[in-house]
């Protein structure tokens, strides 16, 4: 598709036009041609191989509407209809008008201001900067995801290091990008911190700098941080799963990082790594501390009224183990160590509690069908707080209160 006659001075000179007209809401930056290297907020940190998804969509409106409106269809992106495929032609003429646009800002204070006064984001001038690599490489974004992939499959360390040499490690631009893209799909990041010390000969950060690998560990800072994004707590239907999920992947770049590189003190890793690992904390401490109240409340019978379960309360029990359970798993690369320990050693002494006076009301009315889901729920539960067999030594004093008369 042939462009319009329309000098590059010109296209830079729209990046201060103002927004007063409203452009089609963009549902996909870039179509997502970038999306390897996307990350959810909130950001605290921000790192050369990814970039915010918010800043992504503003740089996409921004060439929407100043770099690109003769190009791109507003109306087609709107509506969905304007795809990848349609883009990618438009691509080289683009990538063009953006650069040219990116120097004027860079050589002017007063245009740079207003970049900035027109994003709303403190950091637009670096978030574009990031999106036009992204771009200019998005052919290998995908291919480092498959090499994320294959890396899953190798088990010789020494054909994990020859895979890892592949990398653009001269590029550091290029390989922040690339290993970003890589790490998503990355199942044991253990093994690939390993081979990168073996790879440098020194489990220092300095060294693994100096042999190209800092890039590697920015990847590794940024997917902890995008866990933030999953853990959200609040509400009865918040996707527990999810948030464990979450935790073990947290867990699991943190370790990889804190038990094999020696970090400088005072680094901007080590700094990064103590304020997400207290975001992360700050976000599940709240839940953590109601997990023995609401343990309580679902297993209690009411003063007055018909006995009834409390669906929600029993549901919100139940998830709370889980998490509880996730925590423990996870609590070396967490702050909530006073709080695990006082929340783990109730716990366990309430259910057994709950466990012993449910099986004692089904001993005295086995057809109680109110006490007997309490008692299945609880068993339920401890079967994640303590361990199968003693879920499975309950299940059998449950048969047994059952058949006496």
């Amino acid at each position: 598709m042939n462009q319009p006659a329309q000098s590059k001075a010109a296209a830079a000179a729209q990046v201060t036009r103002p927004a007063a007209r409203s452009s089609a809401a963009p549902r996909k930056p870039f179509c997502g041609l970038i999306d390897p290297v996307l990350v959810e907020g909130p950001v605290s940190f921000s790192f050369p191989g990814s970039v915010d998804r918010a800043g992504a969509v503003a740089a996409w409106t921004w060439v929407l509407r100043d770099v690109g409106s003769d190009l791109i269809s507003a109306e087609g992106v709107s509506n969905g209809a304007f795809k990848a495929s349609d883009l990618e032609p438009l691509m080289p003429e683009l990538l063009a008008r953006m650069k040219a646009a990116l120097e004027k800002i860079d050589g002017d204070t007063e245009t740079m201001r207003r970049f900035r006064a027109q994003f709303a984001r403190e950091h637009a001038r670096e978030e574009v900067g990031v999106v036009l690599a992204a771009l200019r490489s998005r052919a290998l974004l995908t291919k480092a995801q498959g090499f994320g992939k294959a890396i899953n499959t190798i088990t010789e360390d020494g054909a994990l290091g020859v895979a890892l040499q592949s990398m653009p490690l001269l590029d550091a631009q290029i390989a922040a990008l690339l290993f970003h893209a890589a790490l998503g799909q990355v199942a044991n990041p253990t093994r690939l911190i390993a081979a990168v010390i073996k790879l440098s000969g020194n489990a220092s950060e300095a060294a693994i700098a100096r042999n190209g690998f800092a890039p590697l560990v920015d990847a590794y800072l940024a997917h902890a941080q995008n866990q933030l994004q999953h853990l959200q707590l609040s509400g009865t239907f918040a996707d527990t799963d999810l948030v464990c999920r979450s935790l073990e992947r947290f867990h699991r770049l943190v370790r990889a990082l804190t038990s094999y590189i020696e970090f400088s003190r005072g680094s901007r890793a080590t700094q990064v790594l103590s304020t997400i690992t207290k975001l992360v904390s700050d976000r599940i401490e709240p839940r953590l501390k109601e997990v023995v109240t609401d343990l309580n409340q679902a297993m209690r019978r009411p003063r007055e009224g018909i006995d009834r379960i409390d669906e929600d309360r029993l549901l919100a029990a139940i998830n709370g183990m889980y998490l509880l359970s996730a925590v423990r798993d996870s609590r070396d690369s967490l702050a909530l160590n006073a709080v695990f320990d006082q929340t783990w050693s109730q716990s366990g002494q309430a259910l057994e509690i709950h466990i012993q006076r449910n099986l004692d009301l089904i001993r005295q009315n086995p057809s109680d069908v109110t006490s007997g889901a309490r008692l299945d729920a609880a068993i339920k539960m401890a079967e994640i707080r303590f361990n199968p067999e003693y879920a499975e030594t309950l299940k059998r004093a449950r048969t047994a209160a059952e058949r006496r008369v």
